[in-house]
């Protein structure tokens, strides 16, 4: 099939890291991406209407995988947008209590309409036993009782399961965005900023040394399938290690274009894992 989910995740990581590297605000990123992601979505199902699948197994990876991945960060940027170009102030009590707001709808949401679910413990467990049901065009069954907007989806581009994917795509994006918003140490749902398992666990190399390998994460896909975005891994680590790291992507842009080796950190970890290996033998 002509778009892999290597490709996708590699074209929209390309754009992701353009936008970012020109320093604009988020609502004008935010903005940008949705463009961009509204006409690769377009392109990709001008693509599979023309030509279709060559088999079942395509059909299904092709909205199990792919399409979410794509949907799924549409819906964030646009809801990025939407909450960025609607927040009242820059700082302070109401910016706080806007974004807290916007993370209880997010909870509100996930309550009500995903985490009971069947078809999300389904996806969540990783079963594959009802992926021709859920996968593949033309499977709806309206006997469950669906929500009213199966009505309005195109039925030659979507199973519907496909949305609720992206949904649960976008809402984990969402949240750990938000999340960034909110300061961590007032944040109850940050566990581990006050975890006693944790408290001498510290990070020593410099902030440069631990983006580079928060990037390196991120661009190789290998947290979750590649499901989660930036913003979350790097939160992950700062929690975790408590260091703040401050503007990520003006410090990557600066990666990018120093002297010398662009991945130091990621030369010296090979090398000493190198040294330490042949002290082994």
């Amino acid at each position: 099939m002509k778009y892999s989910l290597q490709n996708i995740i590699l074209e929209i990581h390309n754009k992701e890291d353009k936008i970012l590297s020109q320093n604009k605000r988020l609502i004008d990123e935010a903005y940008e991406m949705t463009l961009y992601l509204q006409d690769l979505l377009f392109t990709v199902k001008k693509y599979v209407i023309e030509e279709g699948f060559k088999n079942d197994e395509e059909e299904i990876y092709f909205f199990h995988t792919i399409k979410p991945k794509i949907l799924g960060k549409l819906i964030y940027y646009n809801k990025v947008y939407r909450i960025e170009t609607g927040c009242p102030v820059n700082n302070g009590k109401i910016y706080h209590s806007y974004f807290t707001s916007r993370l209880q709808e997010l909870k509100k949401e996930y309550d009500e309409h995903i985490c009971n679910s069947d078809f999300y413990r389904y996806y969540r467990s990783g079963r594959t036993d009802n992926d021709e049901v859920y996968f593949r065009l033309g499977n709806i069954n309206y006997h469950d009782g669906l929500n009213s907007f199966v009505f309005e989806i195109d039925s030659q581009f979507s199973t519907f399961y496909d949305y609720k994917i992206a949904r649960i795509i976008a809402n984990e994006l969402l949240y750990n965005y938000l999340l960034t918003k909110i300061n961590p140490d007032e944040n109850p749902d940050v566990i581990l900023q006050n975890s006693e398992s944790t408290k001498d666990v510290f990070w020593t190399d410099s902030k440069n040394a631990l983006i580079e390998l928060v990037y390196a994460l991120y661009a190789s896909g290998a947290i979750s399938h590649g499901k989660i975005g930036i913003r979350k891994i790097s939160l992950m680590f700062q929690i975790l290690f408590r260091v703040p790291l401050g503007d990520l992507h003006h410090s990557f842009h600066r990666m990018k274009t120093r002297v010398g080796s662009r991945t130091a950190f990621l030369d010296q970890l090979k090398i000493s894992l190198e040294e330490y290996m042949d002290k082994e033998l």
